[in-house]
């Protein structure tokens, strides 16, 4: 059973790799567009990695409601444990 902190680190990976993120601006409460600065584009490439990393679809209503790390945690913890 994947834990909601592995999940956490997972996607912190995720960012930084594939992102250039800065890891220090990787929080929970961190919003995707404002604080991470993430576009639109940016936020299909990681509904992609997403998917990647649970073996889920994830559906658009799905990534609509991400707003901040801790809602994709949500996320991918409630996809993982399907």
């Amino acid at each position: 059973m994947t834990t909601k902190e592995e999940v956490f680190l997972q996607i912190k990976e995720t960012l930084i790799d594939a992102f250039d993120v800065d890891e220090s601006s990787i929080v929970l409460s961190a919003q995707l567009n404002k604080d991470l600065d993430l576009d639109s584009i940016d936020a299909i490439d990681l509904v992609l990695k997403l998917q990647e990393l649970t073996g889920k679809k994830v559906y658009p209503e799905q990534f609509e409601a991400i707003t901040t790390i801790e809602d994709m945690v949500e996320i991918v913890y409630t996809l993982l444990d399907d």
